[in-house]
């Protein structure tokens, strides 16, 4: 055994490696509880459905009353407030009526937001002392996704399985060349993808309906879980466990739409949202399954500009590990020509 493998670590290596998952456990804890803990509407967009200088009174009212949780819009007809929920425009509409008041919202577009949403007029319609009429203009399938969050489960599945793999192929194939690393990601997103969907689908029934676009979609957000592990690991080493939790758990998770949407979450969240990898599959997704209408080209290539960013992460280290290959080359080769010097030198002195 080497002198090297007996020597006992330093006090400052065993602490340097307990840091890193209390900085997780911190970065979980600011994530969940930052994204979840409170939610409550920020400018919700909801329209008012009436006509007239009473419905006019009424939506200045009620918008005094929401304050900065609700922006209110007055629309004369019930028809356009009904498309823009199916357009995914606004959260919901209140129709104005003297004798029963009606709330359309969508659970398709989100569950906790049809409830948010009915909780804020709920008390509009008693404090009048009329019956609420609630209707699910884009209801969830009560059979595979009674929650409206089969999507987020699956993006969770996805994930763990995909920065759990890409990690395990950074530090078990450090010494294969990238190539050969960038060909077991792409399986590893092959089979991660097939087993989460497969498990979502033939098993669970939580995908209602196009489960071949999803998987697609979802194949290639593993790709870009799979690019960004195993570069990180050549980059930042030990550290890209920490990374890989804090862009595909802490961030991605809070901000996918998948539990609140954004419009129930802090500033912070609800604007990574936008752009976050997690949030355009969920939306992705739920525009298939409940909005076919809808486009979700803009969410396809925000999962695509993740993966070039992978592969431009992939292409660094890529670059980094060739050059300090040919460092660590001219090093042996100066090596081995001061060992021949020592050797002409003693055959001269000899």
């Amino acid at each position: 055994m080497s002198q090297t493998a007996q020597t006992p670590p330093t006090m400052r290596t065993v602490l340097s490696h307990i840091a890193v998952p209390l900085i997780m456990g911190a970065v979980m804890a600011f994530a969940y509880l930052g994204g979840f803990h409170h939610p409550s509407p920020n400018h919700l967009r909801i329209d008012v459905v009436g006509s007239g200088p009473v419905a006019t009174a009424t939506t200045q009212k009620l918008q005094t009353a929401f304050g900065d949780a609700a922006d209110l819009t007055l629309v004369s007809s019930e028809s356009d407030a009904t498309a823009s929920i199916e357009h995914r425009d606004i959260a919901g509409a209140f129709v104005l009526s003297p004798t029963k008041p009606a709330l359309l919202v969508s659970t398709g577009a989100s569950d906790t937001q049809a409830v948010t949403v009915e909780r804020m007029f709920q008390p509009v319609a008693a404090g009048a002392g009329l019956p609420l009429d609630i209707r699910d203009v884009v209801p969830v399938d009560p059979d595979a996704d009674p929650s409206g969050q089969s999507l987020f489960f699956y993006l969770v599945a996805l994930t763990v399985g995909g920065y759990g793999t890409a990690i395990a192929i950074g530090v078990a194939a450090a010494s294969k060349p990238m190539r050969t690393r960038i060909g077991l990601g792409v399986g590893a997103a092959a089979v991660n993808t097939l087993l989460a969907t497969g498990i979502a689908t033939l098993v669970f029934h939580a995908l209602p309906s196009h489960q071949w676009q999803i998987g697609l979609l979802a194949f290639v957000y593993c790709l870009a879980v799979m690019a960004f592990g195993i570069a990180l690991h050549s980059l930042i080493g030990r550290f890209t466990t920490l990374a890989m939790v804090t862009l595909f758990v802490g961030l991605n998770f809070t901000t996918s739409g998948g539990v609140f949407p954004p419009a129930l979450q802090p500033g912070f969240f609800a604007a990574l949202h936008h752009i976050w990898i997690g949030a355009s599959l969920n939306e992705a997704g739920r525009n298939l399954t409940y909005f076919p209408d809808l486009g979700i080209g803009t969410d396809v290539l925000k999962i695509v500009g993740w993966v070039v960013v992978g592969g431009l992460l992939l292409t660094l280290a890529a670059l980094r590990e060739r050059s300090a290959h040919r460092a660590g080359a001219v090093t042996t080769a100066l090596g081995e020509a001061e060992m021949v010097d020592e050797e002409t030198e003693e055959e001269l002195v000899g």
